[in-house]
């Protein structure tokens, strides 16, 4: 799982993943994985913590793109 997080990172745009919020971010990784797994609540939340604290991370991927 944590493979296909970095993939949708490493794979969308710069300038999406720049210019949304930290929330808008998120969601929309969240959302992006939905479409690839199916994922429990409890999975939702454990990857939201994991996503929230690595913004700063995703975003500096992104910017280097």
């Amino acid at each position: 799982m944590l493979r296909q997080i970095w993939s949708l990172v490493e794979d969308a745009q710069a300038t999406m993943i720049l210019n949304q919020d930290d929330p808008s971010l998120v969601e929309w990784l969240l959302n992006q994985l939905r479409e690839q797994r199916s994922l429990a609540n409890e999975e939702v939340e454990i990857i939201s913590h994991y996503l929230r604290a690595r913004t700063p991370l995703i975003r500096e991927i992104a910017a280097t793109h």
